[in-house]
């Protein structure tokens, strides 16, 4: 699991939102997100975009835990109640697998286990193996 850990220290887009994985395993995943000031939109409220790529992100760690590639064919995401402050935490959990589709349901919790969104995914899941797709980068 390190391995995969450290491919997604080169997802650009999450380093620049402070999204940090913290956890993987197969099927799962656990990241979070301090809120900042940045994150926040016009009316002071986390922006429904970071907690989207927080939760994408997290999918995405969950997705590829396998070793196999997998890209993201179809995403959803309810906006459950809103955050202003603290850290949001999103886990990921496998909700079916085979060899060429996976779906996912991540919860985006805040600091008191409040479900701030839940996300909805599903990945193809190509032949190719995280590990040659990284020999290749």
């Amino acid at each position: 699991m390190n391995q995969i850990k450290e491919f997604f220290k080169r997802d650009k887009f999450a380093e620049y939102i402070n999204a940090e994985l913290l956890e993987v395993s197969e099927g799962y995943a656990k990241a979070k997100m301090d809120i900042q000031e940045h994150h926040l939109n016009g009316v002071g409220i986390v922006q429904g975009g970071a907690t989207f790529t927080l939760a994408d992100f997290t999918f995405a760690a969950a997705a590829n835990s396998h070793g196999t590639v997998a890209v993201a064919i179809n995403a959803t995401i309810s906006f459950v109640t809103a955050a202003t402050s603290g850290t949001l935490i999103a886990e990921a959990r496998e909700t079916s697998k085979n060899p060429k589709i996976a779906t996912y349901t991540i919860e985006v919790t805040d600091d008191n286990s409040n479900t701030i969104a839940i996300f909805q995914g599903m990945v193809y899941r190509k032949k190719q193996t995280l590990e040659s797709f990284i020999d290749q980068a």
